[in-house]
């Protein structure tokens, strides 16, 4: 259960990020902002582990003990590819006054849970049911997105390139947890 926990905290990360820029820039209608964004986000980065959890069920026969480093490889991709982007973001000066739509929404819901298809395949290696952790995944990304939206209206934006860099991190100490077990 510890290993699913950080797991979707450091997913959520992306989204957290995204859900404070959000709060920033939308003060209005916050509640049903923090709602659609958690719901979006959640659903997204619960569902697409899972299509990386069943895609590397069938794999992992093909790939026997390569497994393990190809999870690895990702996981610290994907990490280092978050701290890349936090650490190279720019500001965004016209966030004060946009409007999200469904379809926005949508497409950055997609955008945040692309590494989470890839580390859904990393589930296969840890011995534990890939159903049940995508739905732990869908509801603390669900959580930490509703937060993030609400935290956003009161706080600055600094905080959410922190948070990914501390999502990155947990991601890359995990692949190292997988190729060291």
């Amino acid at each position: 259960m510890l290993e699913i926990t950080i797991l979707a905290v450091a997913l959520s990360m992306d989204a957290f990020a995204v859900s404070l820029t959000m709060g920033i820039s939308n003060p209005k209608k916050i509640q049903k902002l923090a709602i659609l964004a958690g719901l979006y986000f959640g659903l997204f980065q619960g569902l697409m582990p899972l299509f990386g959890y069943l895609g590397g069920i069938a794999l992992f026969g093909w790939l026997g003990g390569f497994a393990h480093w190809i999870a690895f490889i990702l996981l610290v991709i994907i990490g280092l590819k978050m701290i890349h982007e936090a650490v190279t973001a720019q500001p965004d000066r016209s966030a004060t006054s946009k409007i999200y739509s469904h379809y926005s929404l949508l497409l950055l819901a997609i955008a945040t849970s692309i590494d989470a298809l890839a580390a859904g395949f990393s589930l296969t290696l840890m011995s534990i049911n890939g159903i049940y952790a995508c739905i732990v995944i869908a509801i603390i990304t669900f959580l930490f997105s509703y937060i993030g939206v609400l935290m956003g209206r009161s706080s600055s934006a600094w905080l959410g390139n922190k948070a990914e860099i501390v999502g990155g991190l947990v991601l890359i100490f995990l692949g190292i947890k997988i190729l060291i077990v």
